[in-house]
């Protein structure tokens, strides 16, 4: 019994390190991006989207129909 006990203990510390080290793997292989703050959208870009999903909107209750 104490046998199979000392086989578990080696294998789940063989698992341990293996994950341990494909750990350090990947930190060192991963570049860190740098953080870029999101820049404000204009006046102009966020009425064309509103103006986009409008007209999806409408399209979508069928008020066009000459459309299709």
């Amino acid at each position: 019994m104490a046998d199979m006990q000392q086989k578990m203990a080696a294998a789940l510390a063989a698992v341990s390190a293996y994950l341990q080290m494909e750990e350090q793997a990947a930190a060192q292989t991963a570049p860190e991006s740098p953080q870029v703050p999101a820049a404000d959208p204009s006046a102009w870009s966020h009425s064309g989207r509103q103006d986009m999903m409008t007209m999806r909107r409408l399209i979508q209750f069928r008020t066009f129909t000459s459309l299709r």
